[in-house]
């Protein structure tokens, strides 16, 4: 991103000029208006990344200006700061859109960190909108490898580096990481990028045909070959082929594969002939090939002339904010195959599907994503157009953020509510991850006002109060 410009609206002028000399410092183009209109007007007149503004304004105040320059710039990122804070007015800006809402008095560290965040925020949504131009000005609906994360990159890094090579690569992943994707990468960015990409997944056919597949056969090598057929490796002559699911390969076959990448020589099945052909193999798998060595499932001889450049792709759950970037990206490539205009995503979508730990990876978000493009009616993918693992599945994170000052009690009851709502309602379950008597929960319950706040006669779980610390009465 080029240098930031950040707009701060404030009727407290030592404020406004203060915060603006903090941030100018930083490197960052500062403007500075005194109330709501003059920002207003600005914000219509200038680029401006990041909007900070007083909650409190003479002529209109910072909720109103929020809603009004999200109106103009939806993706303008707004932080609002306040002396007079209060959960219900953070809760209220975050929903009208803001990125954070700070209260006076409040500290420079304080302030420059979510200025750095909100700008990360900024960066990523003008990716996102550089990826989707380049998508519209595609002419075909081919995927590409999308990503952002640090490991991803770093993954991308060692994948540009080796493709010009000659070398052998494994690509090891779990299902649906995007091996194939890595492989074609391999192929576009090698000197043979002009020759054949050619694909065998190795546990989609039966061992009593991947011979000939692999290798080709002459005519009446076995009943119904009526006429010679080239292999894969002969159609990849001077180009790359991809044995997906490596893992799957009986022995067998193993030996004869280990002979090609050797020598680069084979024979067709029954045939006599020794054919030569010069290909670059790229191999895939799921499996953990160092353990079926070991298992004596898989030849150590052939592992180690596969794994001379061993590619690790990590699974979606471990792609730092990656998932925001495919969804976005997949959005884009099925509306354009279905021939529908979509606005987006909305927030409660959004929540779920980044809350999701996608088991099936960047694969079954995909999946997710183009099924929820052919349900919508409105133009918006909404919860009830996800596929029902994703809206059922709890969150993926074991915490939840309290506000620093948030009153014990109120604490109190936010742990034991959201407790209960990820046990699904499971009064003993929680006494236990909270570590009180059932009749605890039962007590505590009542006194919110809550459902479920009769005791009964004997809970599941019981413990005398003594044996175990309780939540304050």
């Amino acid at each position: 991103m080029t240098t930031a410009t950040i707009l701060i609206v404030d009727d407290e002028a030592s404020l406004r000029e203060s915060l603006g000399k903090i941030l100018e410092r930083e490197g960052f183009e500062i403007r500075l208006a005194e109330d709501g209109p003059p920002g207003l007007a600005l914000l219509q007149s200038e680029r401006v990344d990041l909007l900070i503004t007083d909650l409190k304004l003479p002529n209109m105040d910072g909720m109103e200006l929020l809603k009004a320059a999200k109106l103009l710039r939806p993706e303008l990122e707004v932080i609002l700061i306040t002396g007079y804070g209060t959960i219900e007015a953070a809760v209220e800006a975050m929903r009208q859109g803001a990125y954070d809402f700070i209260t006076k008095p409040f500290k420079k560290l304080q302030i420059l960190k979510t200025v750095e965040k909100a700008l990360e925020k900024v960066s990523l949504v003008a990716e996102n909108r550089q990826l989707r131009q380049r998508l519209d000005e595609e002419t075909s609906a081919r995927r590409e490898l999308v990503y952002a994360s640090p490991e991803m990159s770093a993954v991308m890094s060692l994948v540009q580096q080796v493709a010009p090579s000659s070398a052998t690569v494994l690509v090891q992943g779990e299902s649906g990481t995007g091996k194939e994707m890595v492989a074609e990468v391999l192929h576009r960015l090698s000197a043979r990028r002009d020759g054949p990409l050619v694909k065998v997944s190795c546990a989609a056919l039966p061992e009593t045909l991947l011979e000939s597949e692999l290798f080709g056969h002459e005519r009446g090598a076995f009943t119904g070959a009526a006429m010679a057929r080239e292999g894969r490796f002969e159609l990849a002559h001077r180009g790359t082929l991809f044995l997906d699911e490596i893992g799957e390969l009986p022995l067998a076959m193993q030996v004869k594969l280990l002979r090609v990448l050797q020598d680069g020589e084979f024979e067709r099945l029954g045939g006599r002939r020794t054919l030569r052909v010069d290909v670059r193999v790229v191999t895939a798998t799921n499996r953990d090939l160092e353990k079926e060595v070991e298992a004596k499932r898989f030849r150590e001889d052939l592992f180690y002339r596969l794994n001379v450049i061993a590619i690790d792709l990590p699974p979606l759950r471990e792609r730092r904010g990656e998932v925001d970037l495919l969804a976005e990206y997949f959005v884009q490539l099925y509306s354009r195959k279905n021939n529908k205009e979509l606005s987006g995503i909305s927030p409660d979508a959004w929540e779920l599907l980044r809350s999701y730990h996608w088991p099936g990876n960047v694969r079954e978000l995909e999946n997710a994503i183009e099924r929820a493009v052919i349900l919508t009616r409105s133009g918006t993918i909404e919860p009830d157009h996800l596929p029902p693992a994703v809206r059922r599945a709890p969150p993926a994170t074991s915490h939840f953020v309290i506000p620093f000052g948030t009153p014990l009690e109120e604490v109190e009851r936010r742990i034991l509510t959201e407790t209960l709502r990820r046990t699904g309602g499971d009064k003993n379950l929680t006494a236990r991850l909270l570590g009180v008597a059932a009749r605890t929960i039962y007590r505590k319950l009542d006194r919110y006002g809550q459902p479920g706040g009769d005791e009964p006669d004997k809970p599941e779980y019981e413990e005398p109060d003594s044996a175990s610390p309780d939540l304050p009465s």
